[in-house]
């Protein structure tokens, strides 16, 4: 329980510093699938090399929940360990990845209208070092972004 307390306060902190800093970039899709449906997919871990160009494999170790670890294996660069630090079912969650000196920070929200549902990915780097990698990293994944979520927009509107 404390520590499920303390990734929330972690996730609220990181998320409205990441929210603020020029070290961000985000990206949103309109579809006629259902929020559950985008839902699936963004949590089914193991699946995201499906529709996300820049990845090799991912995997989850344990529950999709606030606290729980996985293991990204990007295409480019090493493994990266992450942690589920915000969650709210079929609305939104957060992950972070550590960088040195800071974090990589993960938002990915649902808005459901009555005729459509707005999906958005938000990416952020925090720390010492954000700049750096912004520029290292953010080039890349915000020119990989918008083909990204087309590839989910796209699976989701298949089912």
């Amino acid at each position: 329980m404390k520590q499920n307390i303390l990734y929330l306060f972690m996730a609220i902190s990181i998320t409205v510093h990441a929210q603020k800093n020029k070290f961000s970039f985000s990206h949103t899709e309109t579809t006629t699938a259902t929020a559950e449906q985008i839902w699936q997919i963004w949590t089914d871990v193991p699946n995201w090399k499906q529709w996300d160009n820049g990845l090799q494999n991912a995997e989850l170790h344990g529950e999709f929940s606030v606290g729980t670890k996985g293991k990204l294996i990007p295409d480019k660069g090493p493994k990266a360990s992450f942690v589920i630090t915000q969650f709210e079912q079929n609305k939104s969650y957060t992950f972070k990845t550590r960088i040195p000196f800071g974090w990589l920070v993960i938002e990915r929200t649902l808005v459901e209208n009555e005729e459509d549902v707005n999906f958005t990915h938000h990416v952020a780097f925090t720390g010492l070092l954000k700049k750096f990698f912004y520029k290292k990293l953010g080039k890349r994944y915000k020119e990989m972004l918008p083909q990204v979520m087309r590839e989910i927009k796209i699976i989701a509107e298949k089912k």
